[in-house]
């Protein structure tokens, strides 16, 4: 895991690469990659490749990036793990491919000798890379199908950037920071900026499961090679393939086969370990396949001692029960307020959600691993939120009704404007006759943050106009033909809440603490085998199933216990600290929910505070 960056000077008239540029940039990602770093220029100076290295498979200097084929053609600059590189290998080995190093990084190089850009459809793993080919004159993008490794791109007077993340290439220096409509409309609408959208105009996004390529002819769009629509429809399909009564059986073996690739490395292994069924089976079953106890960490906090958001006393029998080398790790309020202004300055896009990620990670990096599996991923593909039963029925209710769009305008109006501002009605609900109809719809009421007939109280109304429609139809309900209300809300927690804040959380927070975060429950194999099945309804235990995959099962309070998330006691932490109170003169809305406004509106303005000016105060 790394932090890469590159400069492409595509256009003839465009100034060579600025090295210092290209470091400044490179160096912002340190933490990224504390164990090594590198360099690549090519002879004109038209291209520059920069690499921050966290050693994880082949440490050696071996593994070091930028890498070249040997006849230097074809230089990688690498960011992610394949875990399915072994077998590649194996087979450019038997095409005669002489390898100088045992990375993945290198199979990479030669994937694409041999396949070009469809080489991503033979890669398991989460990557982001950039290959330039010296012969074509040309560069290649990818980023792996769920968008676990972000990759960010900015394309202005005939000369390409990227990085691996948006703070650095602002610390570059040659990119502007005008303030993107579309970013900061999204995140209040969700609470996470929405890709392709960053907060800032010239900065992109490349999708997940995309590719690009950059050449003298200009910067082609963004080609997708993997949509989860599909795959789900795909995984419908198929799932009379799996005879009646073996479902746990298959289940084991899937989930068995992606912990088993996840725990490919050349370092330790770790994981979180929560209360919860998903970490929980994730740790079980990398027991199950390690000869040692694996090293795990709980964190949990004064606050939440002896309430039912206290994990560790269930995470501990938990831990005793599988056997590993468990550390639990206690947060108190001074840690909080001592972690808090490096938590946003290294917070790469604003986010309502990240805290707890952080603060675990950091406690995890202490022990000395550089790898943890998390189990994030369980309730998108089983179905462990209420929206999966509370969106089909908001949608099967309203849906007729959502055809007379001004009877929807007229009653979102009534609704917010008189009885939710004199009542305890939950605003949210103002957009049922307008939104509640369409699943799209329906999950912005459940999820969204601010609503859209709300974000003229918090924006100013023409920055929301253009931000809207630079947003896109964000409440288009088109889906493929197949997909039955289970597998479009689990599209829409998987492509929405998971993609663009709970995975970009995780590598942002993880990556702060040069600690790679594995997600074997995100994984596109995982996703093809199972989304049909749980779609089915053929998982009759819902998420309780994952405990049964176990040979020695988990003990029985794991099943019966509510879910609760794996959260921090942030509220409670911000009323009773005095050395934080900014957030608190952050006020837009009058209303009980106000502090809402206030939390997610200081999050924007201590992570990009040129939004300053199109915020309502």
């Amino acid at each position: 895991m790394c932090g890469i960056n590159g400069i492409f000077a595509y256009h003839g008239a465009a100034p060579p690469v600025d090295t210092a540029e290209l470091l400044r940039t490179r160096e912002y990602m340190a933490r990224r990659g504390p164990d090594g770093t590198g360099e690549w220029y090519s002879t004109d100076r038209r291209v520059g490749l920069g690499h921050r290295r966290l050693a994880i498979i082949d440490p050696t200097p071996d593994g070091a990036q930028p890498m070249a084929t040997a006849d230097g053609r074809l230089w990688i600059t690498f960011n992610g793990e394949i875990y399915n590189y072994e077998e590649l290998r194996n087979e450019l080995l038997a095409r005669g491919v002489v390898f100088r190093s045992h990375s993945d990084t290198e199979v990479l190089l030669y994937l694409y000798r041999h396949h070009g850009a469809d080489m991503v459809q033979r890669l398991r793993g989460m990557f982001a890379f950039a290959i330039w080919d010296e012969a074509e004159r040309t560069l290649f993008l990818a980023r792996d199908p769920y968008g676990i490794k972000p990759l960010y791109y900015a394309a202005q007077d005939g000369v390409f950037r990227f990085a691996s993340q948006v703070k650095a290439l602002l610390a570059g220096g040659a990119i502007s920071r005008e303030v993107e409509p579309a970013g900061v409309t999204g995140f209040l609408l969700w609470g996470s900026v929405p890709e392709p959208c960053t907060i800032y105009r010239d900065i992109r996004a490349l999708p997940a499961g995309s590719t690009m390529r950059v050449s003298a002819s200009g910067v082609d769009a963004p080609r997708r090679y993997w949509d989860i629509d599909e795959v789900v429809a795909r995984s419908i399909g198929a799932e009379k393939l799996v005879p009646p009564g073996s479902e746990i059986d298959y289940l084991r073996e899937v989930l068995l086969d992606s912990v088993r690739a996840h725990l490919v490395a050349d370092v330790p292994v770790g994981a979180f370990l929560s209360a919860g069924l998903d970490s929980s089976t994730i740790v079980g079953l990398a027991r199950e396949l390690s000869s040692a106890p694996i090293e795990t960490m709980t964190l949990t906090t004064d606050e939440f001692r002896g309430t039912r958001n206290d994990e560790a006393p269930l995470a501990i029998e938990i831990a005793r029960h599988l056997d590993v080398h468990h550390h639990l790790r206690t947060m108190s309020i001074k840690e909080f307020e001592s972690e808090l202004p490096a938590f946003l300055s290294a917070m790469d896009q604003p986010t309502i959600d990240g805290l707890n990620t952080w603060l675990v990670s950091k406690a995890t990096a202490e022990t000395g691993l550089k790898v943890a599996l998390s189990g994030l991923g369980g309730d998108e593909l089983f179905g462990g939120y209420p929206t999966f039963r509370r969106i089909p029925r908001m949608v099967e209710r309203w849906s007729a009704l959502n055809r007379v769009p001004m009877v929807g305008r007229l009653f979102c109006g009534l609704y917010s404007n008189v009885i939710a501002r004199y009542t305890t009605a939950d605003p949210k609900y103002a957009g049922l006759l307008r939104y509640g109809g369409s699943f799209r719809g329906a999950y912005m009421i459940e999820r969204g943050v601010v609503r859209p007939w709300e974000l003229c109280r918090v924006l100013n109304r023409d920055f929301v106009a253009e931000g809207m429609k630079r947003l896109g139809d964000e409440l288009g309900d088109a889906f493929a033909p197949g997909i039955n209300g289970f597998a479009k809300v689990s599209i829409l927690e998987s492509s929405r809440y998971m993609r663009n804040q709970l995975l970009r959380d995780s590598d942002w927070a993880g990556m702060a603490h040069s600690l790679e975060i594995r997600v074997p429950l995100v994984d596109s194999v995982v996703i093809e085998k199972l989304a049909g099945l749980a779609a089915a309804g053929r998982f009759q235990y819902g998420k309780a199933v994952l405990a049964r995959t176990l040979s020695n099962g988990l003990p029985q309070a794991v099943a019966s216990r509510p879910k609760t998330g794996f959260t921090v006691p942030l509220w409670q932490w911000l009323r009773k600290s005095p050395a934080i109170g900014d957030w608190k003169r952050v006020k837009f809305l009058r209303r009980p929910n106000v502090h809402d406004y206030s939390r997610w509106a200081y999050t924007l303005l201590a992570n990009a505070p040129e939004t300053a000016i199109f915020l309502k105060t």
